[in-house]
């Protein structure tokens, strides 16, 4: 009994130096993975093709150069963004599924869809904002108005006789034109269409008179003089259209409607992948190519913080419900 005594304090060091040895390499094999580690998927709620496309794909680019990691765009279109906004709401909060949301996801839907199955400030956190794409005010050519203050004073003395187009019920452009008419108390009829560009397509042949939409769409058609640009729905003036003045300056001070785009990931997902995401988006959105790419197309970029941009998201929610109660916008 001694003997085996004395043999078990002789290996207890070495017992010892092996359980730590154990628990070493069990601590090595916990730590977690340098984000980002895997391919990262970006959905996109539209159709391809459309702003939110581009600026992911843009975006996209950026963060698979600089990490050597895929980001993969998924496009999942359906509802005014709901389908996909909701599939990214209730994925891992991992940082490996992201949305490019915007205006209508992530502040128009919530007074738009009574049963909307998400919440955009309770079901996602903010990562970084992308660009601003303001509305441009255009006409037909055969529109006897060349600025704003013309354009209110036709459709006064001519209520419910203008038709403007859209790119279907409680689409950005929709959205910005009623805002617009309850701003300055004008009345004109609204034709939704399934998209902007059959909406400008129409516009250019003459059978709507107004379009109120993204620059993109409209600003090469402007240029071209097939269509007239009365106004931006910025508060500054696009550097692409310099000469246009915005609608404040055109005697309604303090309008803005302007469509905007951002990252959100689910809620819960871990602080520091949010802020890594964060510095390489607003890298991207600082560089020179990239600033000039956007500007080219009408669009601005946006860096700034995860805050600003939550922040941003809830103001947004605020100040659009009572434009569409009052306008009475309903989803398609």
């Amino acid at each position: 009994m001694n003997e085996i005594a004395r043999h078990l304090r002789r290996r207890r060091p070495a017992v010892f130096l092996l359980a730590l040895a154990a628990l070493a390499a069990g601590s090595v094999t916990a730590q977690p993975a340098v984000y980002p580690a895997k391919p990262i998927r970006l959905v996109v709620p539209f159709t391809p093709g459309g702003s939110t496309d581009i600026l992911a794909r843009a975006i996209g680019q950026e963060l698979t150069r600089a990490w050597g990691q895929s980001v993969i765009v998924d496009n999942v279109p359906g509802a005014g963004g709901a389908i996909g906004a909701d599939k990214v709401a209730k994925a891992p909060a991992d940082g490996y599924t992201l949305l490019m949301g915007h205006i209508g996801t992530l502040a128009v839907n919530p007074s738009l869809y009574p049963k909307l199955p998400y919440n955009p400030l309770k079901d996602f956190a903010p990562v970084a904002g992308v660009a601003r794409v303001p509305n441009v005010l255009v006409v037909h050519p055969s529109v006897p108005a060349k600025d704003v203050r013309e354009l209110v004073a036709l459709a006064k003395a001519k209520p419910g006789q203008l038709n403007y187009g859209s790119g279907g019920n409680g689409s950005a452009a929709n959205l910005a034109t009623e805002y617009f008419k309850l701003q300055t108390g004008v009345s004109m009829v609204h034709i939704p269409y399934k998209g902007t560009a059959p909406a400008v397509t129409d516009l250019i042949g003459g059978q709507i008179q107004v379009l109120f939409t993204g620059a993109p769409a409209v600003i090469g058609h402007v240029r071209s003089g097939q269509l007239r640009a009365l106004a931006v729905s910025s508060p500054k003036r696009l550097d692409a259209l310099p000469e246009l003045p915005t609608v404040s300056e055109s005697g309604y001070k303090d309008f803005e409607a302007d469509q905007w785009y951002g990252v959100v990931a689910p809620a819960g997902t871990p602080r520091e992948v949010i802020s890594k995401l964060n510095t390489q988006i607003n890298t991207a959105l600082n560089a020179p190519e990239l600033k000039a790419r956007l500007s080219s197309e009408g669009a601005v970029a946006m860096p700034g913080t995860p805050e600003a941009f939550g922040q941003l998201m809830a103001r947004e929610i605020t100040r659009w419900k009572p434009v569409i109660t009052s306008g009475r916008v309903k989803a398609d």
